[in-house]
């Protein structure tokens, strides 16, 4: 009789990873099953974040803690460690961690599966195919690999290389199989989706791609991660606009900066000043919700520099705002920059935004108070029966604010028409 395995998998970091993490579960070329307890397993596999000092730190310590569960028992699961941190930090990482049997790369998803049979001594046999992580009403779909460009602050082209795009057929069949396993919403991911197909040599490849996807059974939600300032053109909008359903008017567009001098210095793709930019977009879309992040901190970030930043964020009432304190990263160009800003600053310069975007989210969320909206339900409460989380159109997973929601039909992968009954800082309570 064929073994089964018990699997228990950790994955850390962005949608790209997740996707990384379901192929190479889905590519097991052995029976298994999943378990929820590392210590019950015979395989875990961590897949790793490392663009960041903090991710680096929490990836290490995740690393260290399963380690030690495993420690002393008999047979001792296998310990697999993929991803970021590996690629970034390679042999030096490997002699720190004796504890781990097996590494793979972000490069080598086709090899880590075949490697973790080897480890296990399983029998192979034929693959299930991408193992999907996520719950029943969305998945992510992970159109390319890498980035093309050289901003001074960032590791993701070391770690993750250059721009790599899939070819659009085998993008399409994989969205048909999301699909038809239930997914209702797609969420295209890539480091700039925008850029997609330029390696390949397709003009327009990510408006190609998407008259291929729209029409997809069973599709009622796609969504764009994420957007580069550059790439977001009268075009591209218009486009979309006339695309209407399924495109989901949600626009992640990560600034990082607005002010000029900031810009040059982290070397960002040429492109309209941000204003610019979200006219444009409400241009085509008047009541498009928006989504940014921001770097503070930078070395040479001024008072003025910064106060750039908080004025932006106050006047032009995105959706959602993200910020990060700017960390001095080996091996890039803005960690040998002068004028490094002290730890402190950076800090207070973090919560001076969210504090803005707190009093932004709330008010935004308040005008929502009364009206229907289609909420498409995620999972059940942890908590409270019969309340599931869920997410209107203006919420992207695992990034933005949740709406709870009770009611008739209310089912995990369920679309239902709500209305919103109350409204907190960044989170929504309807009744179907």
């Amino acid at each position: 009789m064929t073994k089964t395995y018990r699997v228990h998998a950790i994955s850390l970091g962005c949608p790209k990873n997740r996707v990384d993490t379901e192929v190479a579960l889905g590519g097991l070329p052995f029976a298994h099953v999943m378990v929820d307890d590392p210590a019950a397993a015979d395989l875990v596999v961590i897949n790793t974040c490392s663009f960041i000092t903090p991710a680096v730190e929490e990836s290490l310590a995740v690393i260290l803690q399963t380690a030690e569960t495993l420690r002393g028992l008999s047979p001792r699961p296998k310990l697999a460690v993929m991803g970021c941190l590996p690629a970034r930090f390679g042999d030096d990482l490997k002699k720190g961690l004796p504890e781990v049997d097996v590494w793979g790369l972000p490069t080598g998803l086709d090899i880590l599966p075949g490697r973790l049979a080897e480890a296990l001594g399983a029998a192979a046999d034929a693959p299930t195919g991408r193992r999907a992580s996520t719950p029943p009403s969305y998945a992510y779909l992970k159109i390319a690999e890498g980035c093309d460009h050289a901003c001074r602050y960032c590791t993701i082209p070391s770690i993750r290389g250059k721009l790599v795009s899939r070819a659009p057929d085998g993008l399409v069949d994989e969205a048909r199989r999301l699909l038809d396993g239930g997914a209702s919403e797609l969420v295209v991911v890539a480091q700039d989706v925008t850029a997609y197909g330029r390696d390949l040599g397709l003009a327009d490849g990510l408006k190609r791609l998407l008259d291929r996807l729209f029409p997809l059974s069973g599709l009622k939600w796609l969504r764009l991660l994420y957007l580069y300032p550059s790439g977001v053109t009268d075009s591209l909008l218009s486009f979309l606009a006339e695309a209407g359903k399924p495109f989901v008017p949600y626009f992640d567009i990560p600034f990082q900066h607005v002010h000029p001098d900031m810009l040059a210095a982290m070397a960002r793709p040429k492109a309209a000043d941000a204003d610019t930019i979200v006219a444009r977009v409400r241009g085509h879309f008047p009541d498009a919700a928006l989504r940014s992040t921001f770097i503070v901190g930078l070395p040479g970030e001024t008072k003025a520099h910064f106060q750039a930043v908080l004025d932006f964020v106050g006047r032009t009432r995105l959706h959602h705002v993200g910020v990060f304190p700017y960390h001095r990263e080996d091996g890039t160009p803005a960690a040998t920059m002068p004028g490094q800003v002290r730890r402190d600053v950076k800090e207070r310069r973090v919560a001076a935004v969210m504090a803005a975007q707190r009093e932004v989210s709330a008010d935004i969320l308040d005008g929502y108070v009364g009206t229907e909206q289609d909420i498409l339900v995620d999972a059940p409460h942890g908590e409270w029966p019969g309340l599931h989380v869920g997410r209107s159109w203006f919420q992207a997973p695992e990034i933005d604010g949740v709406t709870y929601v009770s009611g008739p039909g209310v089912t995990p992968g369920a679309m239902v028409t709500a209305t919103i009954e109350e409204s907190k800082d960044y989170d929504l309570v309807a009744l179907a």
